[in-house]
């Protein structure tokens, strides 16, 4: 018999939050459990997740003057979002006990959070008094809450067909063409790349709406570039997405959300962190890059970091773009490793059952 989840989820921008919120609600109704997904701007779910949801999974909108007091077994902030205080009051008032009260973390792969995942943070004052908060951080080691992945994941990628999903999207891969998505921030270096993949190869670029989409639809050099053709792609639902990425050679993405699938898709990508104006991002991507790259050859391991810190401003643009074969082979082996660590809806469930 499954609980009652309440996922809270804060649109700040770039859909980064509800892209992870939504997934997280979706893969726990998947497994039975019964969730009611709060969120301040459910906009984005029109494209995200076309079409109703499973009836054990309930979108509903709220804000500071939110009155609703029933709770349910779990209740989730995603990413520090701060709780109605009405919420948290009926969370207090809970009989006969008060709910699992959960703040799932920003993905980092920087020592701290093996440190700070499990953490409780006791609540001393205001409408939460005497209620305790534990801090769950997804993360890439076993230390850690683990990645969104949903059962079947695995099995449907191994039978998919990406030359038919470029086909249903009125597009075909010419004789020696790599196939490349880009989904990105604003980048002032988006000239260098385009650039450099032709250079290297005939490129064939989707593109995901976005400031990137809109600076190429601005570019008038893009359209006398030879070996690269692209092409602008529309919003896609989150199956959709994952699709993509498994469709393409190479896969350039950004944030939190897409930065996960890259990386459940078994191909080369390359990340775009979220800039932060103090500069965290420049050690969040090293720690990534070391965890990533440990098993890697000197020479391919620097390649891919002189690509990675140059797509984010953190370095000078590499002499040549680092050789697919290889790459796909570790994009593989990468895989297989966090595969081996439980995923985190499956340590969220077992948390709840524990404490429940």
């Amino acid at each position: 018999m499954g609980l009652k989840w309440d996922l809270f989820c804060q649109v700040i921008d770039n859909f980064g939050d509800v892209g992870v919120g939504w997934r997280l609600a979706r893969d726990l109704a998947a497994r039975g459990e019964t969730v009611r997904f709060w969120i301040d701007d459910p906009s984005a779910l029109q494209w995200m997740a076309p079409g109703a949801p499973p009836s054990n999974l309930e979108v509903r909108h709220w804000s500071e003057s939110l009155k609703e007091t029933t709770v349910g077994d779990v209740v989730i902030e995603t990413f520090g979002c701060e709780l109605p205080q009405a919420f948290v009051a009926g969370m207090a008032a809970r009989q006969p006990q008060p709910p699992l009260w959960l703040n799932l973390e920003y993905l980092s792969a920087e020592s701290y959070v093996e440190r700070s995942h499990g953490l409780s943070s006791p609540q001393f004052s205001g409408a939460g008094r005497g209620l305790s908060k534990q801090f769950f951080y997804p993360g890439f080691t076993a230390r850690t809450g683990g990645l969104l992945r949903e059962a079947g994941l695995l099995e449907e990628q191994a039978h998919f067909n990406s030359e038919a999903w470029l086909a249903g999207h009125g597009l075909v891969r010419r004789s020696g063409e790599r196939v490349v998505s880009l989904f990105a921030y604003p980048n002032p270096r988006l000239q260098d790349l385009l650039q450099q993949l032709s250079a290297q190869q005939a490129t064939l670029l989707l593109v995901c709406p976005g400031a990137a989409q809109q600076q190429l639809l601005e570019s008038p050099q893009v359209a006398c570039m030879q070996n690269l053709r692209w092409h602008a792609l529309p919003y896609l639902s989150q199956p959709e997405f994952d699709r993509l990425l498994w469709a393409c050679d190479l896969n350039f993405v950004r944030g939190e959300d897409s930065f996960v699938r890259a990386q459940w898709a078994g191909k080369p990508f390359v990340w775009q962190i979220y800039p932060q104006a103090d500069g965290a991002h420049g050690p969040k991507l090293e720690a990534f890059m070391d965890l990533w790259l440990q098993q890697v050859a000197s020479d391919p391991a620097r390649q891919w970091r002189a690509l990675w810190r140059a797509w984010n401003g953190l370095g000078d643009w590499p002499a040549a773009m680092p050789k697919m074969s290889p790459a796909l082979k570790h994009a593989e082996i990468w895989r297989e490793h966090l595969v081996s660590r439980a995923d985190l809806s499956s340590q969220l469930i077992e948390l709840s059952r524990k404490t429940g």
